[in-house]
């Protein structure tokens, strides 16, 4: 796969979440591979600090501050931001939180509402008021940030598991709705990525079950590399990724720089999806 170092030159790309550990990586690597970055987050400071750090490599970038899970917010930054840019080219859905952690029988459901609307409708507004935009022009690449607790039970994380869960079948309705207009819709699984989400697991102690003592693990020795990822949705951003759309992507796990598992990507319906394991489509007992 050529990777080449301006395969994002002159897209306009958005990227929630921008602030956070994950999003400031992620906002360096879009730069250095050419790209304008609309930045999005509701912490200023962390906001303000990755702006600082690519506005030289991309002058052009911005920032917004707005709260994703307040409908409002999304459509008046969105109108901003369309008025500002001539076109957008992609859009990635990484913003996220994880609270609440431990049993849902003891979960605050404020919090836990709190979670699907940031986790999944945050990306459903911001998708929903930027895609004109896209399919004026007929062509676009949005990228959804999946994770921990979708494609196997997340006990304790019950609310982050359902959102992301969600995520994964948003990205696949939109992928076969927007397939004739040119607009690809892939998600990604980061890895375990030590970032502000780990502390959080740690600090909930008994309350994250099992998990607390492998995030102890990885927090002595180290996560998966968030440059990874960040390559990850570069490669899913760019057009060299054309063609694939309705997949979930693990960053870590599965071999999407090889181009045999490209072409598998391309070709394979059923290939880096969630489905039923049944006699009706899999195997016969």
């Amino acid at each position: 796969m050529n990777n080449g170092q301006l395969i994002l030159k002159d897209k306009i790309i958005i990227l929630t979440g921008a602030g956070g550990g994950i999003g400031r990586v992620i906002s360096r690597r879009l730069t250095e591979k050419g790209a304008t970055i609309v930045l999005i987050d509701l912490d200023k400071a962390a906001l303000e600090a990755t702006y600082s750090e690519i506005s030289q490599h991309s002058p052009k970038s911005k920032y917004f501050l707005c709260d994703l899970s307040i409908r409002s917010q999304v459509e008046a930054v969105s109108s901003d931001i369309i008025s500002g840019f001539h076109h957008i080219d992609v859009i990635i859905n990484n913003a996220g939180i994880q609270k609440p952690i431990g049993p849902f029988y003891d979960n605050d459901l404020d919090l836990w509402v709190h979670n699907i609307e940031v986790n999944l409708l945050g990306a459903v507004y911001l998708t929903r008021y930027l895609l004109p935009v896209m399919i004026a022009k007929r062509k676009g690449k949005i990228i959804n940030l999946s994770g921990g607790g979708a494609t196997s039970p997340r006990p304790n994380f019950s609310a982050y598991a359902v959102a992301k869960t969600a995520i994964v079948k948003f990205t696949e309705e939109l992928a076969v709705e927007l397939r004739e207009l040119n607009i690809e819709v892939n998600a990604i699984s980061p890895g375990a990525i030590n970032t502000r989400m780990l502390d959080e697991v740690i600090a909930a102690g008994s309350l994250a079950g099992k998990e607390l003592e492998s995030s102890l693990m990885r927090k002595a020795k180290g996560g998966n590399d968030p440059e990874l990822a960040a390559e990850l949705i570069c490669f899913l951003a760019s057009d060299l990724s054309d063609g694939i759309s309705g997949k979930l992507i693990s960053a870590p796990w599965d071999d999407w720089q090889n181009a045999a598992f490209i072409s598998e990507l391309k070709n394979d319906s059923d290939l880096a999806t969630i489905r039923r394991i049944d006699n009706k489509y899999f195997r016969k007992i």
